[in-house]
């Protein structure tokens, strides 16, 4: 909402991490959160995964994962990562070699899990990789992947048992001299996540890779996420985030900005409030919604829309957005703008209507910042 004050008790008090970079990505120190995805197509075949990688850069995924598990998937990451318009993170799992190819190949992060990789001699061997050719490093503890050892000790996957496997991790980059990594401890259960989380962030200052592992279909996915994920950004935990879902990853980006954007963290694009719709409603409110969520998807810069189908509570949210649309009944409704009555308009009018005033609120805002920034220059 450009024109509503930040109010204090919307604050979220972000836990203070050291900062480090993914390609031209800050993550950590007060960055902006980013939000990550991964493919799902054969990495081997380059024009696949970059129609992927791009279709969800431009829903607007900071960073994008792309699996490694075989020397032609590395051989094809090279021409990937040359026509990525976001860094690439090569995801490695138990054979070390496709991490220091991956590195070779441009990767700007190298994922590695510390339970499936090998020993710290291997691990020491990423490391030298990663030096050698400018990538960070997330340290990737799962649940579900946990070392013998801690197995052993533990009886099972728990939190302490978590904590202690990324914190030997953390021990042998630094041993190796090498700060350049992020960290995450995921788990499909949400409780065993947020408690894993919660107690890294207290351990170490690395930035912190937040995901709940295979949440599930899109749906319950989304759900599972922004329980598991909105606890824990709410706490002031989390510097980059991926959304794990069975769906397109392109769904991922977006359920990881509307959590983002529930909570104040990320703005971008047009955030629309509308109403569950009643017997009240003047004009039909879901297929409103569904239409203008299409029609407005091209719209990258941040602001609010409602759309209420009646005046018990259309005015009242309307006061609040960029631009508001509160049905009246009769056929017309009222059209709001900057939180103030500005006009009536039928509802055979509305949608094309609304379009038009969104995309002069998002032109008009680019151009106020423009301005700005010339004038501080």
């Amino acid at each position: 909402m450009s024109h509503n004050p930040i109010r204090p008790w919307r604050n979220i008090d972000r836990r203070q991490s050291r900062q480090i970079r993914v390609g031209n990505v800050p993550v950590g120190g007060g960055a902006p959160i980013s939000v990550q995805t991964m493919t799902n197509t054969d990495s081997s075949d380059v024009k696949a995964t970059v129609a992927q990688v791009l279709a969800c850069a431009e829903a607007g995924a900071d960073i994008v994962r792309v699996s490694t598990p075989d020397e032609a998937a590395t051989r094809a990451l090279r021409d990937i990562v040359a026509e990525s318009p976001v860094p690439i993170v090569a995801d490695i799992h138990f054979h070390y070699k496709r991490a220091i190819e991956a590195a070779e190949a441009g990767a700007a992060c190298l994922r590695i899990n510390p339970g499936n990789i090998g020993d710290a001699s291997r691990v020491r061997e990423v490391i030298r990789a990663a030096k050698d050719h400018g990538c960070s490093i997330r340290i990737g503890v799962n649940a579900g992947s946990l070392e013998k050892h801690l197995l052993e000790k533990y009886g099972e996957p728990c939190p302490d048992a978590m904590v202690e496997s990324g914190m030997e991790h953390i021990r042998i980059l630094q041993d190796n001299d090498f700060h350049e990594f992020k960290i995450s401890v995921k788990a499909s259960d949400v409780f065993l996540a947020a408690a894993a989380y919660q107690g890294i962030a207290e351990a170490t200052d690395a930035p912190i890779h937040l995901g709940i592992t295979e949440a599930g279909t899109l749906n319950a996915g989304t759900v599972k996420s922004a329980i598991g994920l909105g606890n824990l950004l709410w706490a002031g935990i989390g510097d980059t985030i991926r959304v794990s879902l069975s769906a397109d990853p392109v769904e991922e980006v977006r359920v990881g900005y509307e959590i983002l954007k529930s909570l104040g963290l990320r703005h971008r694009g047009v955030n629309i409030i509308s109403c569950p719709s009643c017997a009240r409603q003047g004009f039909d409110v879901i297929k409103t919604v569904e239409i203008l969520e299409q029609r407005l998807e091209h719209i990258k810069t941040p602001m609010s829309l409602s759309i209420i189908g009646c005046v018990v509570n259309g005015p009242g949210e309307a006061l609040m957005t960029d631009v508001g649309f509160t049905g009246g009944g009769a056929g017309s409704g009222m059209v709001y703008l900057a939180g103030k009555q500005s006009h009536k308009l039928s509802n055979a009018q509305m949608i094309d209507h609304i379009v038009e005033q969104v995309e002069a609120k998002a032109a008009q805002i680019e151009a106020d910042a423009a301005a700005a920034e010339k004038a501080a220059e």
